[in-house]
């Protein structure tokens, strides 16, 4: 068992003092946070306290020196620097939560650099390879069909998050609307626009929608199932989408409800959207978090230039069309 197990695995009593407690409270109250965000939370803080047992240490009372010791082990056992990242921001929420309370007067996390890491851009599928998932769901039919089609209409029309797509109530498109009202992370709402094809799609699956009713009091769900919840989890959905894949000829491990998600993001994009409408339809409380699908079609733009344009690749053998792609260079630096 690696040293990063051991750690995760131990709970001590340390964080017995109730200050991680006391912050998920807060971030509750007073930012809405949603239950995977305070899973996710209170892994990351339970992690670091687990080190920290080991050296006798309350992790509400660490100084700077524990904390950096802890991102080297973090290291050192080959987490990667994305995931490091995540847990000292959870660190500097924890101690920034602290100083607020009258409880430290330092913030030991102000000393530290976030790990180096590379901008990594969100997986996406193409349009060709969104339309031929499509295709493959349509020619399922049959009830089953007719809901998958449904779920991947609505995620490609509208970018919902998943948990979103699948707790969606019924009463969100009882009329036929072609406006979807979402209630998003923290309990924000936001209205999303259905298309013509998303419309037609839930139409379609309405007509055999009870289909998948087990019992009544789940009736109130758009997509209920026999789940402890009443509807369709995310889990199942991913399945879903995994077996669609390879029934279409794909990677499964391309696809998920994350993926489409992105994809509605940056095909929108790619087709001159205006970044804050799409900020506003994902969901994004930062516009920041939205301009990482502006780098997705600005990728793929270079790459369609290195893949397609005449002058991106010269023949090897061929003089005269090195020496123009030369001088083509030449007149673009000199301008």
């Amino acid at each position: 068992m690696t040293a990063a197990r051991r750690v995760n695995r131990r709970i001590p009593a340390a964080e017995a003092d109730g200050r991680i407690d006391a912050f998920l409270e807060m971030l509750v109250a007073e930012r809405g946070a949603a239950r995977n965000t305070l899973d996710a939370y209170r892994r990351d803080l339970r992690d670091a306290t687990a080190f920290l047992a080991d050296r006798d240490v309350k992790l509400a009372a660490a100084t700077a020196e524990d904390l950096r010791d802890y991102m080297t082990f973090l290291s050192k056992s080959g987490l990667s620097p994305r995931t490091a990242a995540r847990r000292l921001s959870a660190l500097r929420q924890f101690f920034k939560f602290l100083q607020e309370e009258g409880w430290r007067e330092e913030d030991p996390t102000s000393q530290l650099e976030s790990p180096r890491q590379g901008r990594r851009l969100p997986k996406i599928l193409s349009e060709q390879e969104v339309q031929r998932l499509l295709d493959t769901a349509r020619r399922k039919g049959g009830p089953e069909g007719i809901r998958l089609v449904a779920l991947l209409e609505i995620l490609y029309a509208t970018g919902l998050r998943v948990s979103e797509l699948v707790g969606l109530p019924y009463e969100a498109v009882a009329r036929d609307t072609d406006m979807l009202l979402v209630r998003g992370k923290g309990g924000r709402e936001r209205i999303v626009p259905l298309n013509a094809a998303a419309r037609k799609a839930v139409a379609e699956y309405k007509q055999v929608r009870r289909q998948f009713l087990k019992r009544e009091e789940d009736d109130r769900w758009l997509f209920p199932s026999r789940s402890a919840g009443g509807h369709l989890t995310r889990h199942r959905l991913a399945q879903l989408l995994k077996e669609l894949a390879v029934e279409a000829g794909m990677d499964p491990t391309k696809v998920s409800p994350h993926v489409l998600r992105h994809a509605f993001a940056s095909h929108l994009l790619a087709h001159g959207a205006d970044l804050r409408a799409v900020q506003q339809m994902l969901g994004h409380a930062d516009i920041a978090t939205t301009q990482i699908y502006t780098h997705v079609v600005d990728e793929r733009l270079k790459t369609l230039v290195r893949e397609r344009h005449p002058l991106a690749k010269p023949a090897a053998n061929d003089p005269d069309e090195q020496d123009d792609l030369k001088v083509a260079k030449g007149a673009r630096k000199a301008s």
